[in-house]
């Protein structure tokens, strides 16, 4: 790998697709051997950034750099230097395993590529079923398989927009220790993804919410200088508790997990305080506890001080 500083760099970059804005004035930096988040709800302008950076489009204004050059004019750099994964990646169903890998690393122009598919498939665990044909695998295979096309041809950037979308919990957890492994080859990755326990697992994370970034930072960093505070309520019922603690605080406030309700304050709330609300609705909370804020939380709480202050879009 090649030893830089910032591998992919966004500079004031606004893409709009008709009346539609797409991204509004964004920075971003990922730095070299990073696992970098683009973390936000659909719509949010994910995938536009994401294509920024491949090259497939341009922006209307601002810069975009991909180890230091620009992808919409030097082609090479997306074709050598970056692999990407898009959400819609096409397998050819009527080719084998080997067949499909095969066709991708001719597609960049390689003659000798057999030991390189020999070791990603090793590695995705596909090689006991390298004869069998795309159609007939599993869809955490097709995932795996997708990824080793995308590798053959061993770029020093990773691209992947919603990468695990619609992947089975377990394909969902082998598909993370394969990018946990690349990672450890120094791979650098930007990706783009709606779930928000997955951005736990990134070196750093956008949080993007109507076409601008709300916040950038490493996720402890973000949990941990949320404003206000985040309790924690396991009540009886948990629905009816969070109606309850939603018409008083505002639903932005409020948030539904499971058996677990979270609660964003403005301070400390007094002994009791939180209980009594839902008692006086007659439900009981079996504990009340302040928590490190999830990001799930600090995105709702960026996203609700955007909109107040008028500095995002709330379409």
């Amino acid at each position: 790998m090649a030893e830089r500083s910032s591998v992919v760099s966004l500079r004031g970059v606004t893409r709009s697709f008709g009346a539609t804005v797409a991204l509004e004035g964004i920075d971003l930096d990922v730095r070299t051997g990073q696992m970098y988040g683009l973390i936000g709800p659909d719509g949010a302008g994910k995938t536009t950034a994401l294509r920024l950076v491949c090259g497939l489009t341009r922006p209307d204004a601002g810069q975009v750099r991909v180890f230091g050059v620009d992808p919409w004019r030097t082609r090479r750099v997306a074709t050598s230097a970056i692999g990407y994964l898009s959400q819609r990646f096409s397998l050819y169903g009527d080719l084998s395993i080997d067949e499909n890998i095969a066709f991708f690393a001719r597609l960049h122009g390689l003659r000798h590529f057999d030991a390189a598919r020999d070791r990603l498939l090793a590695l995705t665990g596909l090689l006991p079923f390298r004869t069998r044909r795309a159609d007939r695998l599993s869809g955490g295979m097709k995932q795996k398989l997708a990824l080793a096309c995308t590798l053959v041809h061993e770029p020093e950037l990773l691209v992947l927009d919603e990468p695990t979308t619609g992947v089975d919990p377990v394909a969902r957890r082998e598909f993370w220790k394969l990018l946990a492994e690349f990672l450890d080859q120094k791979l650098t990755i930007l990706m783009a993804t709606p779930y928000l326990d997955e951005a736990e697992r990134c070196t750093r994370v956008a949080l993007i919410g109507s076409g601008v970034v709300l916040a950038d930072d490493e996720p402890m960093a973000l949990q941990q200088a949320t404003p206000g505070v985040v309790v924690e309520v396991v009540p009886a019922a948990p629905r009816r508790a969070f109606e309850v603690l939603g018409r008083r605080l505002g639903l932005d406030r409020v948030q539904l997990f499971g058996d677990r309700v979270h609660v964003r304050l403005d301070a400390e709330p007094a002994d009791g305080v939180v209980a009594g609300w839902l008692a006086d609705a007659g439900i009981r909370a079996a504990s009340v506890r302040r928590i490190v804020p999830t990001l799930e939380d600090v995105f709702i709480a960026h996203l609700t001080a955007a909109e107040t202050a008028g500095g995002g879009r709330t379409s």
